[in-house]
């Protein structure tokens, strides 16, 4: 199961991305995956959510965007949506085609919220 492995590639990213912010909390994170990555969003969905508990991470969220396979047309440029394993261009017919988008795997954004001391509990110097 490869979900695991990318789950905690997330995770580690996150960590990384914290330490520039030591008073923040991370709420969500975003990730951008195209359909050639064969990934089961269920199951990332779990193994993401068994990573974070019990964690100083616990609660975070992972919304996942999913992204279909485009091609472009060799002849005339035309970028299309593969469907059914169909890459002829459906404008012009040519079966010249390149993959453009759909076996990205990418983290999009880190939603984080910042807690700023509090000042209860401390004396006024007035």
């Amino acid at each position: 199961m490869h979900e695991m492995g990318i789950a905690n590639s997330i995770l580690e990213a996150v960590v990384t991305e914290l330490q520039r912010y030591p008073d923040a909390h991370a709420s969500e994170v975003g990730v951008r995956i195209g359909e050639m990555q064969a990934i089961d969003n269920d199951a990332l969905q779990f193994c993401f959510e068994a990573l974070v508990r019990d964690t100083e991470l616990h609660g975070l969220k992972l919304e996942i965007e999913l992204c279909p396979r485009h091609h472009r047309c060799g002849t005339c440029q035309f970028e299309f949506t593969v469907c059914e394993y169909d890459f002829q261009c459906p404008q012009c017919r040519e079966v010249s085609t390149e993959c453009v988008s759909g076996d990205q795997l990418e983290l999009v954004y880190l939603e984080v919220e910042e807690h700023e001391p509090s000042a209860a509990g401390t004396k006024s110097t007035q």
